[in-house]
């Protein structure tokens, strides 16, 4: 099952405390696989594998502007967030997940499964989008020009369970992007739904936006979505949950000095 919130506009810094909450109630088995949808103000992300260099503000002109830096433990490089773009933190144990072939779901099998449901989630609007091999996220194919992305994707896996997620732009203010070379590659072009749809003006909120969404996780992951009413009713719900399953009081806590002698002599490389 996939339980999701749409939070609105939300603080990064909260986004980040809300990931870490909820992985750990879901190692604890108190909660199903969480997607939270919401929006940031203007933030730039930094993952494992960005550079400064690819901040083209000044410190100072970001200060005026009120957007602030963040380096992350996501995979990727420089990211845009902010007013009018759909943010994405699913919240998934990947063992809970299987792959089409029936086998166990890995990050990489989740990041494409992301992009189908993204792929989708434009398909419902009429626009054409893709992936591009060797490339993480979602583009828009090209006319007269290079491939356009209209959505972002970098993840974190620890302990089998996910966090960050995608950025999808809806209406955001492209110009933005102007401030960093978006996910650290060279004459990228970024779009946004309301530049591709023909009718910007009809396109539903954010939060419909949101739920078409979460639809579309569901049937790629091919699980249940349930949508849940807020923070407090997710938490209410983890409260009543059972206690996570302790070690017996006898239970060791170091393991005998013997066996981890004997543990150590059978994971020793043999050499040929």
């Amino acid at each position: 099952m996939i339980q999701y919130l749409y939070l609105g506009r939300t603080a990064y810094d909260e986004g980040l405390r809300l990931q870490a909450e909820i992985a750990r109630l879901l190692i604890e088995g108190r909660v199903h696989n969480v997607l939270l949808l919401l929006e940031h103000q203007p933030v730039l992300t930094l993952g494992r594998n960005a550079r400064r260099s690819n901040i083209l503000a000044s410190d100072e002109l970001l200060a005026r502007r009120g957007v602030t830096v963040h380096q992350i433990n996501r995979g990727g490089d420089v990211t845009y967030h902010g007013p009018g773009q759909l943010v994405g933190y699913p919240i998934f144990d990947l063992r809970t997940l299987r792959t089409a072939s029936g086998g166990r779901m890995g990050p990489v099998d989740f990041v494409r499964g992301m992009e189908k449901a993204l792929i989708r989630l434009c398909g419902g609007f009429g626009v054409r989008a893709e992936r591009i091999c060797g490339l993480t996220g979602v583009w828009c194919p090209a006319g007269n020009g290079p491939e356009r992305k209209i959505a972002a994707i970098g993840i974190h896996v620890a302990r089998g369970i996910t966090s960050h997620g995608f950025a999808f732009n809806v209406t955001t203010n492209l110009d933005d992007f102007g401030l960093i070379v978006p996910c650290g590659i060279p004459d990228h072009e970024v779009t946004s739904l309301a530049q591709e749809v023909q009718h910007p003006e009809a396109l539903p909120s954010l939060e419909a936006i949101a739920h078409l969404a979460a639809r579309n996780f569901g049937q790629v992951f091919g699980e249940q979505v349930l949508s849940v009413e807020n923070l407090a009713a997710l938490r209410a719900q983890a409260a009543l949950a059972p206690a996570p399953q302790l070690p017996a009081e006898d239970t060791p806590l170091q393991l005998p000095a013997e066996v981890e002698r004997l543990r150590g002599s059978a994971e020793r490389p043999i050499r040929a």
